[in-house]
């Protein structure tokens, strides 16, 4: 395909709008389709490979997420200086291979190195999909186009689990990473016939260690950027814990077989929601007033959920119905979390997608896994966790404000002139 510069009429020539926003939601999904698919596999993978802790079957998540947030912190870098296409095709190519090798894992050790690699690979995807959305948009329309791949993007839970079930009740568990191979062939095909260079040719940076200090000293310098980040961080640990322990929680504490996946898919069914409506108030309320107030909910939910615990009232209604609730909180957040942290740093939008995937994926990984090992046939290590992850990114936030809540605390220190304006907004 021939590559056409990106302009401010045109902004992704290669494809329509519609279909940009899918294209991207497909990107972003290849990560929760890696991660959900596995949940109904985990048994039968840690019967197959010799598990004998229950909670080290956990780890088939979490070396994912390992390699898929650890591996963020190049990307960035590597996209402002070669470019967005090349980049997003190594990424996809390995993601690819890596699922390939997950069908013919033998051992335990063989499947966590494989699934470090995939989410090596899918960390390029990531980190890609949310830089191609900053190149080619700004502001609250900015917010309004991840809002809008959201809704795709968390679609994924809601099914994957399913997919994942309906694979292992028919086939190996092995099949769901055929499938994910399938998937990245499909991604793959789509970028070489429709993604032009995003990247706009005044912002290619030289890949000089000077320029690499100058890029990331601009991302952490702002305080705006690293408030957001370690909110994100805090959040996704919460996101991650959920899902390292759902499993687990499920079968073990409330004895519910595979239909557990179904409560799953409609607890995710409530971020889907979360997403539509912050597409649809996102732009007339503001990211801040959206996301902060959803913030308060998740933290008094979190509060709420950990005194019904203690106080021996928890069941799988309350259960599935807090989830629901938190996670709906959690849709506002996100999405916006990230708009934010992304806005005052365009310029190096790469390297400041790449930080903040680093940072929160690898941050929230490590979380979850302390989160998950405290397990104990109950739910309280996880509502205890959710309290306390919550309250933290509170105060990231009021960090980020200056102890302001739900507007803008002003454009000084944005990192680049042309985005005062775009800040003020809000």
């Amino acid at each position: 395909m021939t590559t056409v510069a990106p302009t401010p009429e045109s902004p992704h020539p290669g494809m329509g709008f519609r279909q940009f926003v899918i294209f991207v939601a497909m990107m972003m999904a290849t990560n929760a389709l890696a991660i959900d698919s596995m949940l109904p596999a985990l048994p039968s993978i840690g019967v197959d490979l010799g598990i004998d802790t229950a909670n080290h079957i956990q780890l088939v998540i979490t070396a994912y997420l390992l390699g898929f947030g650890a591996a963020q912190i190049i990307y960035g870098t590597l996209a402002d200086r070669y470019g967005r296409r090349p980049v997003l095709l190594f990424g996809l190519s390995l993601y690819t291979v890596a699922s390939l090798g997950a069908v013919f894992a033998g051992t335990f050790e063989t499947m966590l190195t494989v699934r470090i690699l995939q989410g090596v690979g899918a960390a390029a995807i990531r980190i890609l999909a949310i830089t191609i959305v900053r190149d080619c948009y700004a502001g609250r329309q900015m917010a309004r186009v991840m809002s809008l791949v959201f809704i795709v993007f968390l679609a994924v839970p809601i099914v994957a689990p399913s997919v994942g079930q309906l694979i292992v009740l028919f086939a190996p568990w092995r099949g769901i990473f055929l499938v994910l191979c399938l998937m990245g062939a499909v991604l793959i095909t789509w970028t070489l016939l429709r993604l032009p260079e995003t990247l706009h040719p005044e912002d290619r940076s030289p890949l000089s260690m000077a320029g690499i200090r100058h890029a990331f000293g601009v991302v952490f310098s702002n305080r705006v950027t690293v408030g957001y980040m370690l909110a994100m961080t805090m959040a996704m640990g919460c996101l991650f814990s959920f899902v390292s322990s759902a499993e687990q929680i499920f079968t073990d504490t409330f004895q519910l077989g595979p239909t557990f996946t179904l409560i799953f898919a409609g607890i995710a069914c409530s971020m889907g929601l979360s997403s539509l409506v912050n597409a649809r108030i996102v732009e007339r309320l503001g990211m801040r007033r959206v996301s902060h107030a959803a913030l308060i909910g998740f933290l008094l939910t979190a509060l709420l959920h950990a005194w019904i615990v203690l106080a021996g009232g928890e069941n799988l209604i309350t259960f599935s119905l807090i989830q629901a609730g938190m996670m709906f909180f959690f849709g506002l957040m996100v999405s916006n979390f990230n708009a934010m942290a992304m806005e005052p740093v365009g310029h190096v939008a790469g390297t400041a997608s790449s930080s903040l995937g680093f940072v929160s994926t690898v941050g929230g990984a490590l979380l979850s896994f302390l989160v998950g090992q405290s397990f104990d046939g109950t739910t309280l290590p996880l509502t205890v966790g959710f309290a306390l992850l919550s309250f933290f990114a509170l105060c990231f936030v009021l960090i980020a404000e200056r102890g302001r809540l739900f507007h803008a605390h002003g454009a000084a220190g944005l990192g680049h002139p042309h985005h005062a304006e775009e800040m003020m907004e809000e």
